[in-house]
């Protein structure tokens, strides 16, 4: 009998891509899982803050602008998945050090920054994003970073 146990980095980017459902943009859907020794830390996915209504509420300021994606990310209500799974960790006193991060969608210099300081060492994503400065962060903090793309989910039901 054939073992199709995914391995742990499929299993933990499952759980982000699972995460990613949670979010509440209108632009993209992206989910976080900060991982230490194979154990959840905490997850993350982007969207307004606590306590503020969503943007399916109040609408994409960005989208009405016509700012492309990755301009002008100071004026979205949201927050990035990576900053809230940080943010979560350190509401309930989990360390992130030494750990590692799931993303669903590869993190941006504002949440590249973030990673590094939460002592963060391994970065996973499955849809890379373009983003000279987080790439250009990561190699001179030492952060490894690694692409995973996601495989194509396949009909598990029996009919």
């Amino acid at each position: 009998m054939e073992d199709d146990r995914p391995g742990w980095d499929e299993y933990f980017m499952s759980i982000a891509a699972v995460v990613s459902t949670r979010s509440t943009c209108l632009r993209r859907k992206v989910g976080a899982v900060i991982v230490r020794d194979r154990q959840i830390i905490s997850t993350g996915y982007n969207g307004a803050p606590k306590g503020a209504p969503h943007c399916s509420e109040t609408g994409c300021l960005r989208e009405r602008m016509g700012v492309p994606s990755g301009e002008r990310q100071e004026i979205c209500r949201g927050s990035h998945a990576e900053v809230n799974a940080i943010a979560q960790a350190a509401a309930v006193g989990a360390s992130t050090a030494e750990g590692a991060i799931y993303c669903t969608h590869e993190p941006c210099s504002f949440c590249t920054k973030a990673i590094i300081n939460a002592g963060i060492r391994r970065i996973v994503f499955a849809n890379p994003y373009p983003d000279a400065i987080a790439s250009l962060l990561r190699g001179e903090a030492g952060i490894v970073a690694e692409h995973l793309p996601e495989k194509p989910r396949s009909d598990t039901s029996k009919g």
